[in-house]
């Protein structure tokens, strides 16, 4: 009897004049609480309640509404666009007889109804890590989040079971190649007109577990004060056919993958290992590079040589004891006078290399490598820092100049190769570098700074300086090395060309180079590598070195939740400024932490967070800078996020 009053009618229309409504698209953020966020591309929030929220997973792209009543603002979400989960990775869990999978990712809490077997008639167990698909999206019309179970990974069980969910993850290998060897490789028989240089006192020096030995180094004073160096290289190309299933098989993988305690060849280890390996006292096929060296370090290019050989290393040696040897410390000595003498001539080398490019190329100030002790058990037992001494300088200096001198003969033969590059800075990272300088009384051109000449005079007034914020804020701006098919600068090394080809064991672009400096020694027909294979390489080196930070956070994360230290203090290094905080490195271990904002001031309002510049004001004041070192203690960690957070004391 009221549907046709006339106040009702009139207060109805006034109502619905109240009313708008909005459509948006976006992103959902969860919270660690019921409710989340819409994100737009204008990096706008929209409240979801705990109700819209139940619909979505964090990730997901949506259309929602907004709807405004009576001054009210009300997200109803009404389409998926797009899925932050098709196929993925999860852990199976179960409660009260029913079997879920709980997605890889963190930050998606969701547990999602599957199956146990799959198509395949699979039986999954609890504890399993596996693939899988989601065929059921609330927003789709389903009453649940449902996943088909596609393919098994590893259980919980294994010791090494996050380093194969990982692996996994970036879908790289898990094993060596599976491969009859025998079947697969037989030494080329047009190489054998090698020259024979079993009869010279060639020495290895690698860490105390190397098995896949690449480099092999020959050293003697030549007359006026010249040194002569023959790099030897291990020649796994004298194996493995172009396009064979052994090659296509190494370029898929492109590089051996190195993780801790933990690593995956990129060749059969009956090949790496042993048959390429140059192991002492065993004959080996090697591609090798013989170098001049003038008194004052530069490299006599006219002498160069690049040649066919076979060797026979006459001792493997290690980092280790040739530094402590050559710093007159502990027992251990090489077992006769000629090899003391090459080394002591080796280390006068590596000065000698060292001085030389500090003058006429780049050298960046050396930060220190850390190494994981794990048990067979795939547990962290401790980490210990690896300085680089005088051992590493040999051989370090050696490949340098070698792969210097194999660049410089590719780009006059040939004019294309596998290229490490470094453009410097991008275009927009330039310009702003330039400015930000400018503040320091330093005034460059933005174009200049990417030319080579350019670039070693920027840090060259760095290094002077001697100042830790500059240096490593212009190391922020700086990009990130390519791989080439033609020659360009490298910048970041302050040389006009640079190709590795002295690790082919580990890497698919040195076999590559390897292949081409052979062929120009043969003086046979040669093709240009293809774009499609530098693509792969860039791409590999991409997923392993992301593969291997994730492996690191984790085990950083378990190591600090073993020890159970929180009271214990480490100097920390700033080495990144976000809007809510700065991430750190403790210089002890290397673990990455993050600093939240209110652990650094009590009022928000008070703080500005300056990520461009790499500083954190409060009242307008630098309270930190990037390249500061911190007293911390740990004050949370999280082993999902493979996160450590930490605090100010």
């Amino acid at each position: 009897m009221f549907c046709n009053n006339p106040l009702l009618i009139k207060l109805k229309k006034k109502l619905e004049k109240k009313i708008s409504i909005i459509e948006i698209e976006g992103t959902v953020r969860s919270t660690k609480k019921k409710f989340g966020f819409l994100e737009t591309n204008t990096r706008k929030f929209y409240f979801l309640s705990p109700e819209e929220m139940k619909k979505v997973m964090h990730g997901d792209k949506v259309k929602a509404e907004i709807i405004f009543k009576n001054n009210k603002e009300i997200v109803i979400i009404k389409k998926l666009l797009t899925p932050i989960l098709k196929k993925f990775i999860g852990k199976i869990i179960k409660k009260k007889d029913v079997f879920y999978i709980i997605p890889e990712n963190s930050l998606i809490k969701k547990t999602i109804f599957c199956n146990r077997e799959n198509n395949m008639s699979k039986i999954f167990e609890e504890g399993d890590w596996v693939f899988a698909e989601l065929i059921q999206h609330r927003l789709k019309g389903y009453k649940i989040f449902f996943a088909e179970l596609i393919e098994f990974i590893v259980n919980s069980n294994d010791p090494f079971y996050f380093w194969s969910i990982m692996l996994s993850k970036y879908n790289l290998k898990k094993k060596e190649p599976s491969i009859d060897i025998k079947e697969n490789i037989k030494f080329i028989s047009d190489e054998l007109n090698r020259k024979d240089l079993t009869s010279l006192e060639f020495i290895t020096i690698d860490n105390e577990n190397t098995k896949d030995i690449d480099d092999a180094l020959f050293i003697q004073k030549e007359e006026n004060n010249t040194i002569k160096l023959i790099v030897a290289i291990a020649d796994p190309t004298s194996y493995i056919s172009v396009g064979s299933k052994l090659d296509k098989i190494a370029e898929n993988r492109s590089f051996t993958s190195y993780f801790p305690g933990f690593n995956v060849p990129m060749l059969p280890r009956s090949l790496s290992e042993n048959l390429c390996s140059l192991c002492p006292n065993e004959k080996r096929p090697s591609l090798a590079c013989e170098i001049i060296f003038s008194k004052d370090g530069s490299i006599i290019e006219k002498k160069t040589r690049f040649f066919l050989a076979w060797i026979k290393s006459r001792k493997q040696l290690t980092y280790l004891n040739v530094s402590n040897w050559l710093n007159k410390k502990g027992s251990w000595k090489p077992n006769s006078l000629s090899i003391e003498k090459k080394l002591i001539l080796l280390r006068n080398f590596s000065l000698l290399r060292l001085n030389w490019r500090k003058e006429n190329a780049l050298i960046f100030k050396e930060r220190p490598e850390y190494r994981f002790q794990i048990n067979n058990k795939g547990e962290i037992v401790n980490i210990y820092i690896e300085p680089r001494r005088i051992g590493n300088r040999i051989v370090e200096e050696a490949m340098i100049a070698a792969n210097m001198c194999a660049a410089t003969f590719l780009f006059k033969k040939l004019g294309f190769g596998i290229y490490n590059t470094h453009i410097g800075f991008d275009l927009k990272n330039s310009k702003f570098t330039v400015e930000f300088l400018k503040k320091y009384k330093i005034f460059l051109d933005s174009k200049n700074i990417n030319t080579l000449k350019g670039f070693k005079e920027l840090h060259f007034i760095i290094n002077k300086l001697g100042d830790n914020y500059l240096e490593a804020r212009i190391r922020k701006f700086q990009a990130f090395g390519k791989i080439s098919i033609f020659p360009k600068p490298h910048l970041a090394l302050g040389l006009k060309v640079y190709a590795t080809w002295t690790s082919p064991i580990r890497k698919y672009g040195d076999m590559i180079n390897h292949r081409l400096l052979k062929a120009i020694i043969k003086k046979e027909k040669i093709k240009r590598p293809k774009k499609v294979v530098l693509i792969k390489i860039n791409e590999q080196r991409r997923k392993n070195k992301m593969a291997e930070k994730e492996i690191q956070n984790w085990l950083y994360a378990n190591f600090f939740k073993k020890i159970n230290e929180k009271d214990k203090i480490y100097s920390a290094e700033i080495i990144d400024v976000y809007k809510n905080g700065i991430k750190a490195r403790i210089i002890e271990n290397g673990a990455y932490v993050f600093i939240p904002l209110f652990f650094l001031h009590s009022k928000k309002n008070e703080v500005v967070c300056n990520r461009e510049y790499g500083i954190i004001e409060v009242l307008k004041h630098i309270f930190y800078r990037i390249s500061d070192i911190l007293l911390v203690t740990i004050v949370d960690i999280q082993i999902n996020k493979r996160s450590v957070i930490a605090c100010p004391i």
